[in-house]
């Protein structure tokens, strides 16, 4: 049995990292807790094993040491004397802007760069099986489907919810295709509707997944921002 701590608080990061919201949350969490007291942080991500001890390092707590446990770790980590004022940070976070730059290829291509990503992009409209590169639509819907089914991960692991699989499928249409390719002068080439559905395998509560789906659409920016411009329905399917 290795060393124990007592804890001053808890809080749960599920399977976020360090660069993903872990370190808001405790930060959140060290607020109420008195200089010298011990934060207890439990995590299934095990990229933290080695991130939070160096973040420790840089900010000035004391890194105790972690317990690992069947279905997480718990790190146990040591209020400093002063802390740095969490609001700057908060405000900070609230602050950003995702930036990306794009720049034209050979054809009808051109390269998106985000942040230490970039990739290919293709025809606004191309309606072949098979093409060079995705196209606007496509990221469009990835990037929806992302959100859901990365963000019911996340919404789940801070509840400690176990969800087996989960997988999404979207299909979105124009106003008038024909007029976004120039055969028509007539028509909106505005995305109008969007359905698919989650598919979620999990041996929990149904309501309780349920609920997890609509905190999730409630918190996704690419859900809550294309509700307003077309039509969008996305149903949950649960399978055990």
């Amino acid at each position: 049995m290795g060393e124990q701590w007592t804890s001053d608080g808890v809080c749960d990061g599920g399977d976020l990292d360090c660069g993903s919201g872990l370190l808001l949350i405790i930060k959140k969490a060290m607020e109420p807790i008195p200089s010298g007291g011990v934060l207890e942080v439990h995590s299934r991500e095990p990229s933290v094993v080695v991130d939070l001890p160096a973040w420790c390092r840089m900010v000035g707590h004391d890194f105790l040491g972690v317990q690992t446990r069947t279905a997480d770790r718990a790190f146990f980590i040591r209020k400093k004397a002063e802390i740095a004022e969490l609001q700057s940070e908060l405000e900070a976070a609230r602050g950003y802007k995702w930036s990306v730059r794009i720049r034209g290829k050979e054809g009808l291509l051109a390269q998106a760069y985000a942040r230490n990503h970039s990739f290919l992009v293709g025809q606004p409209t191309d309606f072949g099986a098979t093409v060079d590169a995705p196209s606007g639509v496509d990221f469009l819907l990835a990037a929806l489907g992302s959100d859901l089914v990365v963000g019911l991960k996340a919404t789940a692991s801070r509840s400690q919810v176990l969800l087996d699989e989960i997988e999404c499928t979207l299909r979105a249409s124009l106003g008038n295709v024909l007029y976004a390719i120039g055969l028509e002068e007539q028509g909106s080439p505005a995305i109008e509707e969007i359905t698919g559905v989650l598919y979620v395998a999990s041996s929990a509560e149904e309501q309780e997944v349920r609920n997890l789906f609509v905190q999730t659409v409630a918190r996704s920016p690419m859900y809550q921002t294309l509700q307003r411009t077309c039509r969008l329905n996305v149903r949950l399917e649960i399978t055990f």
